[in-house]
């Protein structure tokens, strides 16, 4: 094993969404929290605040299955990549680190970032979003716009607009997470679906 924990009992680690490459949190392992990763499969961390092992996710549901494990140059760090099972965060969010401080912040999750600016507007409806009021008119609603907006999106394309392409897919793309929200999908349900597609032949 590349990490000595004689010499570092507690190992930061990294773990990063296996999927969109977002970042999702980082926690500490110990010999025993890696172990019991390595064996089942699922991700366990060290809770500091407890001073035990900590299965990420076992009260709320919010799994991480491990997909792989990466040591860096120096063996005192670890990165994780997992398919989280739900968000990451106790806040609801996706990632723990939701909030930019400065800067643009990172771009591989910014679809799970969408996902989770969706799911507080129709947790919290906030008055004026337009997203909340789409939510409150339906699911045939939400389908309709989802509709309209590939219909606008083929004849950008057939009209060779690419700057117009890139307005009108972003408004699909955001219509359609609208409406995986509406209907209780999740933007890992449908990556998974991908995920599992790349493997198969022609």
């Amino acid at each position: 094993m590349k990490v000595d924990f004689d010499k570092t009992p507690l190992v930061p680690a990294v773990i990063q969404d296996g999927r969109t490459g977002e970042v999702r949190m980082v926690g500490y392992m110990d010999r025993e929290a890696y172990d019991a990763t390595e064996r089942s499969g699922w991700l366990h961390l060290h809770s500091r605040s407890r001073g035990a092992l900590w299965k990420k996710g076992e009260t709320s549901g919010n799994l991480h299955r491990v997909r792989g494990v990466s040591a860096d140059c120096d063996g005192d760090a670890l990165l994780i990549q997992t398919d989280p099972q739900g968000p990451t965060c106790h806040t609801g969010s996706p990632s723990c680190f939701a909030e930019t401080l400065w800067g643009r912040g990172p771009e591989p999750g910014v679809l799970a970032r969408l996902e989770g600016v969706i799911a507080a507007r129709q947790r919290e409806r906030p008055e004026g979003s337009y997203t909340a009021r789409l939510l409150e008119e339906g699911t045939a609603r939400v389908a309709q716009k989802v509709g309209e907006e590939a219909v606008e999106t083929v004849v950008a394309a057939l009209a060779q607009d690419q700057a117009r392409l890139v307005e009108e897919s972003a408004d699909l793309l955001y219509h359609l997470m609208v409406l995986w929200a509406a209907r209780g999908v999740t933007l890992a349900q449908v990556l998974g679906e991908l995920d599992a597609r790349s493997g198969e032949g022609p």
